[in-house]
């Protein structure tokens, strides 16, 4: 029986462009692990969309003197761009500013409220004397008062990855215009996590076999060495969506309280526009179904933690005020596999001194698979990483190139032009044929075990060591010298290499799926491995918004080994993979913190 597999994948903040340490910290794992599921026969919803209502996206908007929407609107196309390009297949990257995000959100809230979770207060927030305006907690900076980091943000430290109370930071700051804010009173609801620790607690033990030492660190760890507290989920803000009880017009949901409901929504918004309206509940509602949060370490206790508490304390009302009945609890996450962060040239990642690696103005340059194997192969899981550019280039030349492409363009070329552009008719397999078959095949068991336990450098790792193993046997066969003497037995070798070389290309395809199904091509296959890409234009009361969306139509890939034929048609094949000249390095480096 296939499973339900959820793929959920972090929501970008659409105020900045979207760089490489973004990329492999949360979108390309999940779009490898998306695939694999898709090729195992799993039925895969994996979806995300731009976090519209971000207090970066206010703060941007300040700085540039426009808009919210302005900004969302122009991030969010671009957001657009670079994963149709770089491939991620998105069943639905929509955004939080849509009509249907905008009432889930509201009824999570009321369910929590209907089930005696939310209480007000009074507190004191940061108030700007200067703009006349309270401040959210991420317009304030100070000194974190956990590690003593000197640029902690209001709601979080992202060097010790504390969830922070913004009224104890020690000389904070406005973001806005770097002035000291005052404290003033303010009325908000809040979410008693205090009462929810129980079922987050007894959730949280029951992955603690499976679950990543970092995510339990910052979840489980956290908890047992300071209970929870009520947290504000309301802010004094005009942009985002409105609390859903009379007299609090002029406040806010705020944006960390609803932004992982997206997940929730952008299922139901999937599901209706497939024309299946209660399609999503096979993820949400089924126990068997499983779903997994890719997200970057910064966002550990918000997946792991509060939405967790949130789904807890929702529990059977959601149903009943959302679909006006009452049904079952809403699934928990079965992992989040989070990734710890890249660094960039033994620096960190900095957005505003331009150290950045950017997807858009990457894939101008290079090309995608090229990307996503060097992410792939460096991928933060257990700890930071660092994209070095020559490391870059000589993973590219050594390894994708040499290894892999050249593999499988020697070994094509040399059928096309010998055996009339066909399969050769091998012989009767010689010991070391049927070895090499089956060391290949034996990886849809173990690369497929790593990717199922989300360690993807490693499945990575394996699929190219077994592309190694098959160099190393036509080295051994030498078909090339071989078809001087024994054209026939030269053949054998070449039927055996093109299987080994279409199963490695399901195997890789995951990873690589671009030049994989440009292999597909060669090898004379006529449907695709995958479905394809689109964009969508969906109107609501909000307004128009773009999507992106995926059709399995047309998709033929299967994890599995090769079925190749005798005498199947090839097509006329041509090199994979583009070999790097030494001078990018210098030429690279040189742009790193340019305007």
């Amino acid at each position: 029986m296939p499973s339900n597999i959820l793929v959920s994948v972090a929501w970008p903040y659409a105020n900045s462009l979207i760089h490489v340490g973004n990329i492999t910290g949360s979108y390309l794992p999940a779009d490898i692990f998306a695939r694999y599921q898709r090729l195992a026969g799993n039925r895969v919803l994996m979806v995300s969309g731009s976090d519209s209502h971000g207090t970066p996206v206010t703060v941007r908007a300040d700085a540039d003197g426009t808009t919210p929407l302005d900004v969302y609107s122009q991030f969010h196309l671009g957001f657009l761009e670079l994963f149709q390009r770089l491939g991620l297949t998105y069943d639905l990257f929509t955004s939080t500013h849509t009509e249907n995000h905008f009432k889930v959100s509201q009824s999570i809230f009321l369910a929590l409220d209907q089930n005696g979770y939310l209480y007000t207060d009074k507190q004191k927030q940061w108030y700007s004397p200067t703009q006349n305006r309270f401040l959210p907690d991420r317009y304030i900076e100070g000194i974190c008062y956990v590690c003593g980091y000197e640029s902690a943000r209001g709601d979080q430290c992202d060097n010790c990855g504390t969830l922070l109370e913004a009224t104890s930071l020690i000389d904070p700051r406005s973001k806005i215009d770097g002035s000291t804010p005052e404290l003033k009173e303010t009325e908000h609801y809040y979410i008693d996590l205090g009462k929810l620790q129980p079922g987050i607690v007894e959730f949280l033990r029951q992955r603690e076999d499976y679950w990543r030492p970092n995510v339990l660190r910052q979840s489980l760890g956290q908890i047992l060495a300071d209970n929870l507290h009520g947290r504000a989920i309301t802010r004094d803000l005009d942009w985002g969506i409105p609390v859903p009880i009379e007299g609090w017009d002029e406040k806010r949901l705020y944006v960390w309280f609803e932004a992982v409901i997206g997940y929730l929504s952008a299922s139901i918004e999937w599901a209706q526009l497939s024309d299946q309206a209660q399609v999503w509940h096979d993820w949400w509602y089924d126990p068997e179904a499983r779903s997994y949060y890719f997200i970057g370490k910064d966002n550990i206790p918000f997946h792991a933690v509060i939405w967790p508490g949130q789904l807890i304390g929702a529990g059977k009302w959601f149903a009943k005020i959302f679909e006006e009945q009452e049904g079952d609890p809403l699934n928990l996450p079965y992992n989040i596999p989070a990734n710890e962060f890249m660094n960039l040239e033994s620096d960190k990642i900095s957005g505003s001194r331009n150290w950045a690696v950017w997807g858009l103005d990457f894939l101008d340059r290079y090309d995608p698979d090229t990307l996503r194997y060097y992410l792939t192969a460096n991928m933060p899981e257990s700890k930071d990483t660092d994209w070095d550019w020559q490391d870059f280039l000589n993973r590219n030349n050594n390894e994708l190139v040499a290894t892999w492409g050249n593999l499988a363009n020697r070994v094509l070329s040399f059928a096309y032009k010998h055996w009339d552009g066909e399969v050769p008719t091998p012989g009767k397999l010689r010991p070391a044929d049927l070895e090499i078959i089956e060391t290949v095949e034996k990886g849809f068991q173990s690369i497929g075990d790593h990717i199922e336990a989300v360690r993807l450098r490693a499945g990575l790792i394996e699929a190219m060591r077994l592309a190694a193993e098959v160099n190393k046997y036509l080295d051994q066969a030498a078909p090339w010298f071989e078809i001087k003497t024994d054209k026939a037995a030269a053949g054998t070798s070449i039927f055996t290499a093109l299987k080994a070389i279409d199963s490695l290309k399901v195997l890789l395809s995951p990873f690589l799926p671009h030049s994989s199904e440009q292999l597909h091509k060669y090898l004379g296959y006529d449907e695709p491995l995958f479905g394809e890409q689109y964009t969508e234009t969906i109107a609501d009361s909000l307004g128009d918004h773009q999507v992106l969306r995926y059709n399995p139509v047309g998709a033929s890939g299967r994890w599995e080994p090769s079925q190749l034929l005798a005498g199947k048609k090839l097509s006329k094949p041509g090199p994979l993979f583009r070999k790097l000249e030494d001078e990018i390095v210098t030429a690279e480096r040189a742009r790193l913190g340019q305007e």
